[in-house]
C-alpha cells in the first residue's frame, strides 16, 4: 500500500521490474518539445519527484545530479508533474547547470508506463529507475511513503554497474 503524508493514495499503472525492458514514454522538456526515453543514450537514472518545489524534492534532485556527475556515461532525469515553466524557473534558481527536469503533466504518460501516478492528487509518487544503454531496468524502487527519502547509495551504485553500451 502506498502513501502519500500517511494518507492512503492509489497508483495508476503497472510498476516495472528490473530485468525487463523500460517500457518507453513521452514528456516534456522545459522548451516543451518531446522527450521520450530514447532521447538520451547510455545509462539512465530516472528520479521521480512529486514536486520539484518541495524540500525532500529539491534535495532529491540535487543529490543525484551531484552524485551521478562523477559517473561516467550516467545521465539523470528528474521527472514532475510540474509545468515546463515551473522547472525551468527551478533550475534557473537553483544555480544547478546540467539537470535535466522533465514534465509529465500533459497525459501522465511517464506516470501509467511506470506505475507511479497518484490518481488523488495527480503527482508522480516518490521513486527511481536505473536503466541500462540497452534499455533493461536494472533498478527500481518505488517507496511506500512518497515524502520519505529514496535510497541514494543503491540507485547510483546500479547505475556505476550498469551496461554503459548496447
Amino acid at each position: 500500500m502506498a502513501t502519500f503524508k500517511g494518507n492512503a493514495i492509489t497508483l495508476i499503472g503497472t510498476p516495472v521490474e528490473i530485468g525487463q525492458e523500460a517500457p518507453d514514454f513521452e514528456v516534456l522538456a522545459n522548451d516543451l518539445s518531446p522527450v521520450t526515453r530514447d532521447t538520451y543514450e547510455g545509462v539512465r537514472i530516472i528520479s521521480v519527484v512529486p514536486s520539484i518545489d518541495t524540500g525532500v524534492c529539491d534535495a532529491q534532485t540535487r543529490k543525484f545530479n551531484e552524485e551521478a556527475a562523477a559517473i561516467e556515461g550516467v545521465t539523470v532525469l528528474t521527472i514532475s508533474n510540474d509545468l515546463p515553466f515551473a522547472q525551468r524557473r527551478w533550475c534557473a534558481a537553483s544555480g544547478l547547470d546540467n539537470v535535466v527536469t522533465l514534465s509529465d503533466h500533459r497525459d501522465l504518460s511517464f506516470g501509467t508506463q511506470y506505475g507511479v501516478a497518484i490518481e488523488e492528487l495527480r503527482l508522480l509518487a516518490r521513486s527511481v529507475f536505473v536503466i541500462d544503454a540497452s534499455n533493461e531496468v536494472v533498478y527500481a524502487e518505488y517507496l511506500e511513503e512518497s515524502t520519505n527519502e529514496v535510497d541514494f547509495d543503491s540507485a547510483l551504485a546500479a547505475a556505476k554497474g550498469a551496461k554503459a553500451t548496447k
